[in-house]
């Protein structure tokens, strides 16, 4: 029969999981909760407005666009986000009516409706607020053609909105196209503001993605920049996530964020209870994320983000 010496130093109970990934990983997360905790922001009054895009669908745009709104409501912002995209998938993320007979962004674009007649306050927060998207949006794009000045009316719009309605930052999300409903955004917008899936084809787009931007930057506004990308889906596990994420950074080093979303159940669930990860589990994993890339985002002034 074999006898094991138990070491003298550490009981097996004592030091039990106290050196697995789990363990590391737990430590890590309760370290980044306590920083998150003592994390403080101040807002200079100026607006930044920012369109959240990606012609790739799938890269956790819509998700990336509210989570980032509530971080920022959470830190003291008031935040307006307006829902571009036919699906309406932010709106509902923001537990905001959208269903068809709800004024909403199309009544905005087509009709001319004034933006503050459609805005809703979010009920996560007194701060954050939603001008919902409907069905009737997936039709604008047609519509929006025989209109006059087609491509600023969502900037005009925002401009009377902002008058009497201030906000620390407008965040836009996009459908996954290059359409007039897009090109609205761009031309409203000061910042691009881009998630990318951390998987090869996430990088095919991105190409593409840059030279619409120019195109937006020669012919409708010449203020728009590239100032922010988030690496989102982010496995750990896999070394084609972090090949994905060292490319990203080589070719944008200023841009990229520190921060990166990790793949999260938490985040998948939260929309179907009609509420971000931030209000659903704040404190999972996936949400921390958020706020720590919202607390960098709002660390970088305009005047920054700009330069970069």
């Amino acid at each position: 029969m074999f006898h094991v010496k138990q070491s003298e130093k550490t009981s097996s109970n004592e030091s039990f999981g106290m050196d697995t990934p789990l363990a590391r990983e737990l430590a890590d997360l309760s370290a980044r909760r306590r920083a998150l905790e003592g994390a403080t922001v101040e807002f200079t009054g100026e607006t930044r407005v920012l369109t959240v895009s990606n012609q790739k669908g799938g890269v956790g745009k819509t998700t990336t666009a509210v989570n980032i709104a509530s971080a920022l409501a959470g830190l003291g912002a008031k935040v307006l986000v307006i829902d571009l995209d036919p699906q309406g998938n932010a709106s509902t993320a923001l537990g905001v009516p959208h269903s068809a007979e709800v004024p909403s962004v199309y009544d905005v674009l087509i009709d001319e409706l004034p933006l503050a007649d459609i805005v809703q306050e979010s009920p996560e927060d007194p701060n954050l607020f939603c001008a919902p998207s409907t069905i009737h949006l997936a039709g604008a794009e047609i519509e929006l053609v025989a209109q006059v000045a087609r491509e600023h009316r969502l900037r005009r719009a925002l401009e009377v909105y902002l008058v009497d309605n201030p906000m620390d930052f407008v965040i836009i999300d996009c459908p996954p196209s290059l359409g007039l409903l897009t090109i609205n955004a761009f031309t409203a917008a000061t910042e691009v503001f881009i998630p990318i899936q951390c998987e090869y084809y996430a990088l095919e787009g991105l190409s593409q993605l840059l030279g619409s931007i120019q195109m937006i930057q020669k012919h409708l506004n010449p203020v728009l920049h590239l100032s922010t990308i988030l690496l989102t889906m982010f496995d750990g596990r896999t070394r084609l996530a972090q090949q994905v994420a060292d490319e990203v950074r080589t070719h944008f080093p200023e841009q990229v964020l520190e921060t990166v979303i990790p793949r999260s159940v938490r985040v998948s669930e939260a929309p179907s209870f009609g509420q971000t990860v931030i209000a659903y589990d704040g404190q999972s994993a996936g949400a921390i994320a958020y706020r720590e890339a919202a607390v960098e985002i709002a660390s970088r002034t305009a005047t920054q983000s700009k330069e970069k």
